[in-house]
């Protein structure tokens, strides 16, 4: 639908009162008008959007984890959700260690003002019109049933545009196909988000 935009929210963000003045906006950048009657939006967005537990007991509480491992196995560093992607294949980044803290303030912050209720583990919701949660396109473009699906869309000529394609059809998997997603387990921290993932993205967890 419409025009695919690339840009800063900042504005949107900081402009909008309530979760429906900020959808209409955002898809007025990409020259949509939104029906009269408002519709739910699943949003999934590209950055981490929360921290491990064991940072935010250390910076809250001052409360230090029993060990530090190696980078992958250090709890303040990945969430539950990179640990499980890890020995899957997959190298999704920390927000501390890898620098993309900034992105991931901005997401936390976008959750804060528009989505602030946590409907799961995972996903966030305004309660009425948006659920948001985190894309991984890196992940959706290993599965094969998410190539079939991108292959019907053109080239977006741009890397920042077509990632976030895939975030938008991963969005609408978890929405319309979870079956072929990978889910929150039952002890996943709510607070601690998780990266949903087509199945058939995961390589076979090793012995």
């Amino acid at each position: 639908m419409g025009r695919a935009w690339r840009g800063n929210l900042r504005e949107q963000i900081n402009h909008a009162a309530s979760t429906e003045q900020l959808l209409a906006s955002v898809f007025s950048l990409c020259e949509i008008t939104l029906p009269e009657k408002p519709f739910h939006v699943t949003l999934a967005i590209d950055t981490p959007l929360g921290f491990s537990t064991a940072f935010v007991q250390l910076i809250t509480r001052s409360q230090p984890a029993e060990s530090i491992g190696a980078s992958q196995q250090n709890p303040y560093l990945f969430r539950q959700t990179e640990h499980f992607l890890f020995t899957r294949g997959l190298k999704p980044l920390s927000p501390i260690k890898d620098m993309i803290g900034s992105q991931a303030t901005k997401g936390i912050h976008f959750l804060a003002k528009f989505a602030p209720q946590v409907l799961a583990a995972g996903r966030w919701t305004d309660g009425e019109l948006l659920t948001a949660l985190e894309g991984y396109p890196s992940a959706a473009k290993r599965s094969e049933w998410m190539q079939h699906r991108y292959s019907g869309y053109p080239d977006l000529k741009n890397d920042d545009k077509n990632d976030a394609l895939w975030c938008a059809l991963l969005a609408f998997c978890v929405a319309q196909h979870p079956e072929k997603i990978v889910f929150p387990f039952q002890d996943t921290p709510s607070s601690e988000g998780w990266i949903f993932v087509p199945i058939d993205a995961l390589k076979i967890s090793n012995p």
